[in-house]
């Protein structure tokens, strides 16, 4: 298939300030079963177009595209596969709302239950008559706690490891001002625990990477909660993170702070809201749902000319 001038189509929407890119149309057709699957196949043979649709000059380091593909499980509306500006992602909790909205937008979906596959699992989904989703995650679990890590510039902390659709490290005793004024600093603060991360030898189950920093204190808005999360790419959360409020829950959920069917509000550094609640599954899993809404911002063709030396994005080495 030629790269020449490759139109693709997208949508644009943010869910609590954090923007998504919907891709509906336009991007070859992956191979693979499933959305696992077809994942494997973006990476090893499209990342070019991953880099192209969301780097400068069409896009930007905040912004996570969402591909829409063939699901392998029938009772799925679509499958998604969720990227940003470094990579791949299991799955995304504001994205996952972004695409809802969107589809709704496009009149594909109507109020109602909807379930989308992720390269991680099933999602459930339920569009309201309020514009807002819920989303009902995968299974989320603590993994470890109160493990403790000594910080350049920061000291000795502690924290949670929790999988919530992806690994997160979940501190508290950080001692840092969350506000939005504050987010070159905290973007610092969160490196800094990233790397001191992998120079112990510090990760998620079977090895997997810890690629999500999430830094929590009290709101002063009257939520639960607010925090501030780095995601992979250097790139803060403006949202308070769907699947970091998930693992969030269940640190809650194993510490016992947190009922099933109780409300949990986490507030981002921005102050967008997410409320969060849990249930708990026959396999004793945590099942959390997140609750929150997006707006549809543009819809749009983007073009990919070869003769454009920047054609694949601004690649930063």
């Amino acid at each position: 298939m030629s790269k020449k001038n490759l139109p693709i189509k997208i949508i644009d929407s943010h869910t609590g300030g954090e923007p998504t890119r919907m891709v509906y149309a336009g991007f070859p057709e992956l191979t693979g079963q499933t959305v696992a699957d077809k994942m494997q196949d973006f990476r090893s043979n499209y990342d070019h177009l991953r880099r192209g649709i969301i780097l400068e000059p069409r896009g930007n380091d905040v912004m996570v595209g969402a591909l829409l593909c063939q699901p392998s499980n029938d009772k799925a509306v679509t499958g998604v596969i969720f990227f940003n500006n470094t990579g791949y992602l299991g799955m995304c909790g504001h994205g996952t709302i972004g695409v809802i909205i969107s589809l709704a937008y496009q009149g594909k979906i109507q109020v109602g239950e909807h379930w989308i596959e992720t390269p991680v699992g099933m999602v459930k989904a339920v569009l309201d008559e309020d514009h807002k989703v819920s989303v009902i995650n995968v299974p989320s679990y603590r993994y470890q706690t109160n493990i403790p890590l000594t910080v350049p510039d920061l000291g000795l902390i502690h924290g949670d490891i929790a999988w919530g659709g992806n690994w997160f490290f979940l501190v508290e005793d950080h001692n840092q001002k969350i506000e939005h004024t504050n987010v070159k600093h905290l973007t610092n603060v969160c490196t800094n625990i990233k790397k001191s991360l992998q120079i112990n030898g510090i990760t998620g189950k079977d090895g997997q990477e810890i690629d999500h920093i999430e830094l929590f204190a009290p709101s002063l808005s009257g939520a639960n909660s607010k925090s501030f999360v780095l995601c992979p790419g250097e790139a803060y959360d403006r949202s308070p993170c769907g699947t970091g409020t998930s693992a969030k829950i269940a640190c809650l959920a194993a510490d016992n702070k947190l009922a099933p069917g109780d409300t949990w509000q986490q507030e981002s550094v921005i102050g967008s809201v997410f409320e969060a609640s849990y249930s708990v599954d026959d396999n004793s899993d945590i099942i959390p749902t997140i609750r929150g809404t997006a707006a549809v911002c543009s819809e749009s063709t983007l073009i990919f000319n070869e003769n454009d030396p920047f054609c694949y994005g601004i690649v930063v080495i």
